[in-house]
């Protein structure tokens, strides 16, 4: 299959960007629905499970309907696949030809067809910025199986990031399976040999949560959620030990500044800053130049 990319390749230079580019595009508009409705997902398991429990615990019918009544209400089934997409606003049904992506908006013109109320541009931003994403990642490492997998990274760090700086959530539901694809992809030596994936997974996670641990025991307070652990395992077991170390210090360094201007800026200083987006960002530098980065380092520290 690679052999054939490559031919298609010479022969066209730019054919393979071009299609990852609108590949990108059409994943990026799943991610703009795996972002708005797995935290809804989960969120509405946690509540039937709460529900469910203090039904048990106080066995009253009258009670109980109260607090069911309190529950917010989706579509059932509410998934990642169905109700189709609806206009938020009206809650008319969008059209195929509407839901292109990054066209389907221009259609639009940014509005509902049917009721005008605008559409937020974050829809379209986040198709075209993970289509320019895929199209960096085929750009760098070419048409290769590890960009293969690389796409896959990026797609799921893409929509983590999302996740966090919306909800304050990395769920397990992305995270633990992109850390168990990561070791498999590593099985194979695709993107690193699998002992050293194996042990950056291991590194990730107990790095930060040794952080953790630290920090509340010096201050008594949780600097960051458990999430984050699992987010850094995830990303050793896909780049390997060597590139945790790399991680932490473009993301630590990334969220101190980006936090102090906040603060400048008048922000509360008691109000979290979510990590998880930049380990994203951090993860996504390491995975294309993170060789290049340890190799300039060591060279200027020798």
């Amino acid at each position: 299959m690679f052999e054939n990319a490559a031919l298609l390749q010479a022969q066209f230079p730019y054919a393979p960007l071009i299609i990852t580019f609108i590949f990108g595009a059409a994943i990026g508009s799943f991610l703009n629905v795996v972002v708005y409705r797995l935290p809804v997902m989960m969120n509405r398991s946690w509540q039937e499970q709460a529900a469910d429990i203090i039904d048990e615990a106080v066995n009253d019918d009258e009670l109980m309907e109260r607090v069911r009544l309190k529950l917010p209400t989706y579509p059932s089934p509410f998934n990642l696949v169905k109700p189709n997409s609806t206009c938020p606003s009206c809650g008319t049904a969008i059209k195929p030809w509407h839901n292109i992506p990054i066209v389907g908006y221009l259609l639009i013109r940014g509005k509902c067809a049917e009721c005008q109320v605008t559409v937020s541009a974050r829809y379209p931003i986040i198709e075209l910025a993970t289509a320019l994403l895929a199209v960096l990642v085929v750009h760098v490492m070419g048409v290769t199986p590890a960009a293969a997998a690389a796409l896959i990274l990026t797609f799921g760090l893409i929509t983590l990031a999302l996740i966090d700086y919306d909800t304050q959530l990395l769920p397990d539901d992305i995270t633990l399976p992109f850390l168990w694809l990561g070791l498999i992809v590593n099985s194979f030596g695709v993107m690193t040999g699998f002992m050293n994936a194996f042990v950056g997974a291991i590194a990730g996670y107990l790095i930060l949560w040794s952080v953790f641990q630290a920090f509340k025991l010096i201050t008594g307070k949780e600097g960051m959620g458990y999430g984050d652990f699992k987010m850094l395992a995830m990303l050793g077991a896909w780049l390997g030990i060597e590139a945790v170390p790399l991680i932490i210090v473009l993301s630590s360094f990334a969220g101190a500044i980006i936090g102090l201007a906040l603060i400048a800026f008048g922000r509360d200083k008691t109000k979290p800053i979510k990590f998880g987006p930049f380990l994203a960002v951090a993860g996504f530098i390491a995975l294309l130049w993170g060789d290049a980065i340890i190799s300039r380092y060591l060279l200027f520290a020798t």
